[in-house]
């Protein structure tokens, strides 16, 4: 990750492909904002908690983290540690916990199918700074 934002300024992570669409900083802090809950859900249905986990709104969350007006390298340095953490999680469930199930955002989710949604998520967004920003 941090090679691929290597080229980018702290002027052009505030780089906006359509005057309604985040910002570099906003994709990069919205990264780290889902990836902590997806890796919570994981965590708790792993663990066979069977409580029923809500949504969130990513679109109300964005504008909270005020993530333009944190400087690039810390957001890649949270990124870095939010996916140092998830890693970590993953490597340490036993074996039957990727069969567990729960609900999340009102659908029932598998411990697998979450940690795929997480890698699913990230590969979307990439892919979203790489054909919209140039990233």
């Amino acid at each position: 990750m941090n090679r691929r934002f290597s080229a980018v300024t702290e002027a052009g992570a505030g780089h906006r492909y359509a005057h309604d669409k985040w910002s570099v900083r906003e994709v990069l802090g919205h990264l780290c904002d889902a990836e902590r809950i997806f890796a919570y859900r994981l965590l708790r249905i792993a663990r066979a908690d069977a409580t029923p986990l809500e949504g969130f709104d990513e679109n109300t969350y964005v504008p909270a983290g005020a993530f333009d007006n944190r400087a690039l390298g810390d957001l890649i340095a949270d990124w870095t540690a939010t996916r140092s953490a998830t890693i970590a999680l993953v490597r340490g469930l036993p074996a039957d916990a990727w069969a567990r199930r729960g609900t999340a955002n009102g659908k029932p989710v598998t411990a697998t199918a979450l940690a795929y949604i997480i890698l699913g998520h990230v590969e979307h967004h990439l892919g979203v700074l790489h054909d919209r920003y140039g990233v």
